[in-house]
């Protein structure tokens, strides 16, 4: 099995591109949000820790927001009790799709959090800050102050870019980036 993990900046189009290779995805914003839907344990942690933020199962991300905006060391701890969870779902999806050439990481954090081991193929979509701006400024719950929070912690680019074996310049048009990431799957296989 190979893994191919998606890296680039927030609203470059990494969801996309993943989906785009046809093969298993691991979306990690995804299983985070279904935690919050469905796990009481994480839900009871998070309570114990963020009292004031935290009111009542199933968890909503605004009250995560909230948590995160009232004081950045929340976000600390909040993926402290949410990454352990994510890490299992991982395995247990690696373990499902075993028997698959390629499965692709979705994980924003994939490399600040030590997840990726040294044989993965690492994929870096590029686009150009005003395009992630406008897209982020059409997303419903799109806060520029939680944007530059969640930035700090990342990585910064250039050094995702260089680790990465293949660079994709998204500019939010579906054809190019099909025949793109055909063009890798190819080279992959």
């Amino acid at each position: 099995m190979i893994r191919v993990a998606i890296l680039g900046d927030i609203g470059s189009g990494k969801s996309y591109v993943a989906r785009t290779f046809g093969y298993p995805v691991f979306n990690a914003d995804d299983e985070v949000g279904k935690i919050y839907k469905e796990n009481k344990k994480i839900f009871k942690r998070l309570k114990k820790t963020l009292p004031n933020y935290l009111h009542s199962f199933p968890i909503r991300k605004i009250e995560i927001s909230n948590a995160i905006l009232a004081n950045n060391k929340n976000l600390k701890k909040i993926v402290k009790i949410v990454h352990p969870e994510i890490k299992k779902k991982l395995n247990i999806f690696l373990k499902k799709h075993n028997n698959k050439k390629i499965v692709v990481l979705d994980i924003p954090l994939l490399l600040e959090n030590k997840i990726d081991k040294k044989e993965d193929i690492l994929v870096y979509v590029q686009s150009k800050k005003l395009d992630i701006l406008k897209k982020l400024k059409k997303r419903k719950n799109f806060n520029r102050k939680l944007f530059n929070i969640f930035k700090k912690i990342q990585l910064p680019l250039n050094i995702k870019k260089e680790k990465s074996k293949f660079i994709i310049k998204n500019n939010f048009a579906e054809k190019p980036i099909k025949k793109i990431v055909k063009k890798i799957v190819n080279k992959i296989l």
